[in-house]
């Protein structure tokens, strides 16, 4: 909300009239209106968070989303050049402003000088007024501006600065207006180069008041044409802004005095030379330049360079120009300073140029033996927050190796460096993460051995961390870091970004990985930020790398990756919508380094060039990828203290070293660079002794002879191919190529000689273009190496420009002869450039003796030959022979080559042939030997004649005078002829054949030598040996003395220790190891590797999954088993068994018991009382339980111990345990049962059987013709003591039948059966027993009484008398009287009643016809109480 436009002047205006009367009086107008606009506008949104908002202005100021919230404030644009400007005035506050006093005092104070500036600035406002009811920002940016610390902001240009055009001697003045919080710091810069108006008093003036700068430069001459920077840098971020100055001078001044076509000769006088300096220092070049003629205030353009690089004035180089003298000096010199110094001088008329090597050596170490300071120092990939950082490695490493580099950081404007890795890296190349986006970088390397630290390196140059496209927009200014979004439309929604592209790994190293990515094409209209995903290659366990923090550039470094591992990587986009679906993830990637450091130069040629200096040559080295450049390292021949010729690597293979001291001998080694380090030293090259070569300064006598034997070998109309034949002395090194010169021969007479060929050629055919149709020319040719370049060859033959029109192939060319013998040799050659009318489909050979005539010719073969090559066999020894080659096609045998040098037929002494050889390993190679070797022979191997260069099939290995190639994989590829040529010799070479018969013989034997096996008697097994100890073990049939065993767990090697035991015995071949017991990290799989000489074998076991788990516990458990054997413990553990008398008895058997050794029994955690029955002997010990019910259901347990230890043995008998064992009670109680038999009674029928003891539990069911009875009141069941009975009343026909009774016991039970066929009840009714009555239902008698019952008992024969308490047998004795007289009475009596004899009582009568029962319940009451009778029902 906006500030109360009435109370402006008291917040605005005093403060800033009082700014005024310190600005200057031409300046008042605009500063005036500058600091009042400002201060309204901060003033308007610093109050906008407590002003009411006026009802009767529209908020046109604020972004409003669908709900009327505010979700940010709005940003105009102008659509004119005009910097863009944010007012939030409406057309009302407008209005009250011009009320104002302070409006009014600025109306006053400049009434006529402002008029014109206030309408240009109120018509402003009008189109900032339309713009922002358009325009909005996010929620986020709105809560921002409420927090005071987001107040502040970058650096913004209110206004730029403008460039000029100004004549000589006149001043200019360039002036902005920059607002920002905190206040900006501001720097001028020309050509990108501070400006000090202290070094140069009185030129410059710098000036800064209240938000105005500006840059004064007086009498302004030509050398300030030039660009200017104006950059404004605070905490929040950095802007620059640019003006140009043009210098003219007045017209005529030159043009005037300048003759018509005159012509400048320039020389350049008192040259600098080659020249030394020392980090640190300062070193000016110059040279005195004379121009003729000589005209006033004429310049010529003077232009220096480094490396063919153009310098331009920096804060490091600076140019001067007096008129006759250029200087260049270079104000601290850094090793980036060294190389090629260029003076060049341009007139109207041409330019001279003057060179020389400017050297620049370490300062002096801070600490003895640190390295020298890494240099080229440069910004690479640069992106919003990260940036990689190059350099290149220093060729001082103080005596011990680098261990690794340091980068630092530091934010333009400030002087605080910052450390960007904790470690060491050792590649020369790092990306630099965690940057703020929109701030500016300079970074600095540093080198660290043993010894300690080195300098800094040079800064490099600053680099704004920024999105390349927004750096595009901007230009070269620092860019500016605030987060306005500025928009014409309203809010949108925001959509969920779609996936990211092209998501590729860019830069792999073991310390960090560098993936690069396309944003996608759906992500709406807000910026998006990623989130990195890695998985370990072959999982599917995906880890976001940048949890807490999205990163906003699209790329990123990875770092703590484990080297060696193999990862994937994926990408997620993000915004306030959401995370959208990850990119494609990246094929798998491997953590380490794929930059190898390239392998050392080959030989190194000094050769003489001043009194002070040597010209060195080296061969490249051989596959190096991204090479930097070399090290030229030098030392006094003997002494071994080397030093660095150069401190900048150099990217040719030649260098001119300098500084040398004149007659002494020096040797020189190379070392090349990439930014995986520096390549081992190639080896010394031969001393040299410094003096000045014969002749021209830089001369060559190792350099190779002329050619010779230039011969045409097809001609078109405007072009000829050339062929000759190598030098017959090569000089000092190998041909690296050759050079053809042509010319023009007119009517005999010869012409200028003219380049064909600027590079050089390796191959002895050239064809030269560009020529004329019938002209006649003449040909030389030079050969070169990395000596230098050789004398041209002598003029060819005059051959004449024109089209061949002949039907038949031209010659062959470049004859070669190999392997020559007393009676053999091999002949190359190489097809014809000319090919006739059609292709060539065959050669012949020619032969003569060399001393012959023409006519000898004859051919060697008499069928056309397909290859370029032929063995000639059948040559007379000693005799010397020259050859040649026709080529043929359809059209017939063309032109022969040109004839061989003389070959005599004869085998060099020490010639040898190539052998083959089959190793202990079983690996196929071809060895050749030569004795002949010289220090730049090498071995050169070819397959059917050409070059081996792949060596996927092949791996050549040379070691001295032997020379290996080694099949990598024999197969029939690899058929063919092989042979193997040694340079810088006699001609030294030799051939195999390798035929398909041969390849199989060669593989027998290949297979009989790798694969020799041990043979075994049994494999490896594992078993368990007494205390649970783990023995592995297998048996090898034989072994001698030198056998050994690995052993090998989870591809581990374990050896002998407190863990595992080894056992080897080589007369029985047993191999075993023992281990005390199995851990949960033992689970894998154990191997035996065996080895007697070549011979090997081995035999693994897998213990994993159930398999180890099985073993584990066993060996657990009888390791257990052991400990507990020591002492008292159980043989056989707690069980029971049930009695025929179904008598519970449980049971256990221990052993190693003694005397003093106690046994305990435990129901339910309680001891088992004495005087329940506890018997032990002979190591058993039992406990029985009579007439189990459930109130012995329990947990039994057993312990046994002494002063040895203790054993325990439990038995559970509750739930099931209990069921069971009830179930085998039930079993002895159904085998107990007797037949079921018939009796009748006088209600009817009664079916029964006895067993030997009853059990409450017992679940029976009887059953009548196989089906189960419904009981009624005609027919019940019931038990009497141990008879279990039917009672059928009043039978009837339909009873008849079979009758069962069936004991449950949890398995199949058990059945009694009976027919019932019609026995009547009265039959003998008279001999049932009976109880004939005399006993009441209920007795009441008091405590303490006596109670006398008497009965009659009927039966014959006489029943048997059983009494019956609670359902339990009584038996008589002191208390309880119960008698039986003369088979008639039966009488109870208890002597003294007491109440715990209430109860329910039963008298039990049985005879072999019947049994029949009387029951009647005793009541005993205490007097004056309240008696409760108790009545227990009877169980029929």
């Amino acid at each position: 909300m906006f500030v109360d436009p009435f109370n402006f002047h008291s917040a605005l205006i005093i403060p800033s009239l009082f700014l005024l009367k310190k600005s200057p009086s031409n300046d008042l107008p605009t500063l005036f209106d500058n600091v009042i606009r400002s201060d309204f506008m901060s003033l308007c949104v610093a109050d906008s968070a407590s002003s009411p908002l006026p009802k009767r202005a529209k908020p046109t100021y604020l972004a409003m989303d669908k709900e009327n919230q505010i979700i940010g404030y709005v940003v105009p644009i102008f659509r004119d050049e005009v910097e863009q400007y944010a007012s939030g005035m409406t057309d009302t506050e407008d209005t009250h402003m011009k009320e104002t006093a302070g409006y009014l005092a600025r109306r006053d104070l400049f009434t006529s000088s402002v008029e014109t500036e206030r309408r240009e600035h109120s018509s402003r406002r009008a189109v900032m007024r339309e713009s922002a009811e358009r325009i909005s920002l996010s929620k986020r940016e709105h809560h921002k501006r409420m927090n005071e610390d987001n107040l502040m902001h970058a650096p913004e240009f209110v206004i730029k600065p403008r460039s000029h055009t100004v004549w000589e001697k006149q001043c200019v003045r360039l002036h902005c207006t920059i607002s920002g919080w905190p206040e900006p710091r501001v720097v001028w810069y020309k050509n990108n180069v501070s400006i000090d108006p202290l070094s140069s008093p009185g030129k410059y003036k710098v000036e800064s008041s209240y938000n105005v700068h500006s840059l004064e430069i007086n009498r302004c001459d030509f050398d300030d044409t030039a660009q200017y920077r104006v950059s404004a840098m605070n905490s929040k971020g950095e802007l620059s802004a640019f003006a140009s100055v043009v210098v003219k001078r007045f017209k005529g001044e030159i043009d005037e005095s300048l003759p018509y076509g005159v012509t400048f000769e320039t020389h350049i006088v008192e040259k600098f030379g080659v020249s030394f300096g020392r980090e640190g220092e300062t070193m000016s070049l110059g040279c005195s330049v004379i121009i003729y003629p000589t005209l006033h205030r004429y310049q010529p353009e003077i232009q220096w360079y480094r490396d063919d690089k153009l310098l331009v004035p920096s804060k490091w180089a600076q140019m001067h120009w007096s008129g006759d003298r250029a200087t260049l000096t270079l104000t601290h010199l850094n090793k980036e300073d060294e190389g090629l110094y260029t003076l060049r001088v341009t007139t109207k008329s041409s330019y001279e140029t003057h060179s020389a090597y400017v050297f620049v050596r370490d300062a002096d170490a801070e600490i003895h033996g640190a390295p020298g300071a890494p240099l080229d120092v440069h910004c690479q990939d640069v992106n919003k927050d990260y940036i990689i950082v190059t350099w290149k490695q220093p060729a001082v490493d103080g005596g011990s190796p680098i261990l690794g580099y340091f980068v630092d950081r530091c934010e333009v404007g400030t002087t605080h460096w910052i450390q960007c890795n904790d470690t060491p890296v050792k590649f020369a190349r790092f990306p630099v993460t965690g940057l703020v986006e929109g701030r500016s970088y300079v970074f600095r390397v540093r080198a660290i051995n043993k010894a300690g630290m080195s300098y800094p390196s040079r800064v490099s140059e600053p680099a704004a961390a920024m999105d390349p496209a927004d750096l595009a927009r901007k230009g070269t200014s620092a860019p500016w870091t605030g987060q306005i979004i500025v928009t014409e439309e309203e809010p949108s929604e925001a959509v969920v970004p779609g996936k990211p592209l092209d998501l590729a790994v860019i830069e792999a190293t073991k310390n960090y990985v560098v993936l690069s990515w396309k944003p996608p094409s759906e992500k709406g209209h807000e910026g998006v930020m990623y989130y990195v995903e890695k998985c370990v290659a072959g999982t599917d366990s995906w880890q976001r790398v940048n949890t807490d923090i999205p990163v906003k550039s699209p790329r990123f470094a990875l770092f703590d990756l484990a080297e060696g591992k193999s990862y994937s990587f994926r990408v997620r986009c993000c915004n306030s919508a959401g995370v959208g679906e990850p990119s494609d993830a990246t094929e798998a990637t491997t953590v380490g380094d794929k930059l190898n450091i390239p392998s050392a130069p080959g030989r190194v040629v000094p050769t003489r060039n001043t009194d002070t200096s040597v010209v060195v040559s080296w061969e490249a080295s051989k596959d190096a990828k991204e090479l930097i450049g070399y090290y030229i390292e030098t030392s006094l021949a003997g002494k071994n203290e080397w030093e660095p010729c150069n401190n900048k690597p150099i990217k040719g293979t030649r260098f001119i070293c300098h500084g040398l001291t004149t007659d002494e001998s020096y040797v020189f080694k190379v070392r090349a660079v990439n930014a995986a380090g520096l390549s081992e030293c190639s080896q010394e090259s031969e001393a040299i002794e410094v003096k000045a070569a014969i002749g021209e300064p830089v001369a060559f006598p190792a350099s190779p002879a002329p050619p010779y034997s230039i011969t045409v070998l097809e001609s078109v109309r405007d072009s000829m191919v050339l062929g000759w034949k190598q030098p017959t002395f090569i000089g000092g090194a190998d041909i690296t190529g050759y050079f053809v010169d042509y010319r023009e021969v007119v009517a005999g007479v010869p012409g200028k000689w003219h380049e064909a060929n600027i590079h050089s050629i390796t191959e002895r055919a050239y064809r030269v273009s560009d020529l004329k149709e019938n002209m006649n020319y003449q040909f030389q040719v030079r050969a070169a190496n990395m000596a230098g370049v050789g004398v041209p060859s002598l003029p060819s033959e005059v051959f004449r420009c024109e089209e061949w029109t002949i039907a038949v192939p031209g010659p062959p060319h470049d004859l070669q002869a190999l392997e020559v013998r007393k009676n053999s040799l091999v002949l190359l050659w190489k097809p014809p450039v000319y090919q006739g009318r059609s292709g060539v489909n065959g050669y012949y050979i020619d032969i003569k003796e060399a001393d012959a005539p023409i006519e000898a010719w004859r051919g060697v073969n008499e069928k056309s030959c397909t290859k370029t090559y032929m063995k000639v066999c059948d040559l007379k020894e000693g005799e010397t022979y020259v050859f040649r080659v026709r080529a043929q096609n359809q059209a017939g045998v063309g032109k022969p080559s040109e004839p061989t040098e003389p070959i005599p037929a004869e085998t060099k002494p020490g010639s040898k042939d190539i052998r083959v050889d089959v190793d202990g390993d079983g690996v196929i190679s071809l060895i050749f030997e030569c004795s002949e070797l010289t220090s730049d022979s090498k071995f050169v191997w070819s397959k059917n004649y050409e070059e081996l260069t792949d060596s996927a099939r092949l791996t050549v290995e040379t070691k001295g005078s032997q020379s290996r190639a080694t099949f990598n994989s024999p197969s029939e590829e690899d058929l063919g002829i092989y042979s193997c040529l040694v340079t810088h010799t006699n001609g030294a070479s030799s051939s195999y054949t390798l035929t398909e018969e041969g390849l199989k013989e060669l593989l027998k034997i290949s297979h009989d030598h790798k694969f020799p096996i041990i043979p075994l008697k049994s494999e490896l097994a594992v078993e368990l040996l007494e205390k649970g100890r783990v023995r592995f073990w297998l048996q090898a049939e034989k072994m001698s003395a030198n056998g050994k065993v690995e052993y090998v767990f989870n591809d581990n090697l374990i050896s002998q220790g407190e863990k595992y035991k080894m056992n080897f015995d080589k007369n029985t071949g047993v191999v075993e190891m023992f281990m005390e017991s199995l851990g949960k990290d033992d689970e894998g799989t154990f191997t035996f590797q065996l080895q007697d000489g070549k011979a090997t074998n081995q035999s693994s076991l897998v213990l994993i999954g159930d398999v180890f788990t099985k073993l584990q516990k066993e060996s657990e458990f009888q390791r257990k088993e052991w400990f507990r054997k020591q002492g008292p413990h159980f043989i056989e553990y707690l069980s029971y068994e049930v009695t025929p008398e179904c008598c519970v008895r449980l049971k256990c058997k221990v052993g190693n018991m003694k005397k003093d050794s106690v046994a305990l029994w435990y129901k339910d955690g309680r001891e088992v009382q004495a005087n329940e029955k506890l018997d032990f002997a002979e190591g058993v010990l039992t406990l029985e339980i009579a007439q189990i019910s459930k109130k012995d259901a329990g947990v039994y347990e057993v312990v046994v111990k002494d002063d040895r230890g203790s054993d325990t043995s439990t038995l559970n008998l509750t739930d099931q345990g209990f069921k069971e064992l009830m179930n085998m009670v039930f079993s002895v109680i159904a085998n107990s049962s007797t037949p079921l038999k018939i009796q009748s009674t006088e209600e009817g029928i009664r079916l029964y059987t006895f067993v030997s003891y009853y059990n409450d539990e017992l679940h029976v069911t009887w059953h009548h013709n196989d089906a189960a009875i419904a009981f009624t009141e005609r027919i019940k069941s019931g038990v009497v003591g141990e008879q279990l009975w039917l009672q059928i009343s009043e039978p009837t026909d339909k009873d008849k039948g079979k009758y069962a009774i069936e004991f449950f016991d949890g398995k199949g039970g058990l059945r009694r059966t009976v027919e019932l066929a019609g026995q009547g009840k009265m039959q003998q009714s008279h001999y049932r027993a009976r109880v004939a009555g005399g006993l009441p239902d209920v007795v009441t008698i008091q405590e303490g009484k006596a109670l006398n019952l008497t009965c009659n008992i009927s039966g014959d024969p006489v029943p048997e008398v059983t009494w019956l308490k609670n359902e339990r047998e009584m038996f008589s004795d002191d208390h309880y009287i119960l008698k039986f007289e003369s088979g008639k009475f039966a009488s109870f009596t208890i002597t003294q009643v007491n109440t715990a004899d209430s109860g329910k009582y039963s008298i039990l009568v049985k005879n072999k016809y019947g049994t029949e029962s009387g029951d009647f319940t005793v009541s005993v009451f205490i007097p004056d109480e309240v008696h409760q009778t108790h009545m227990v029902g009877v169980r029929w």
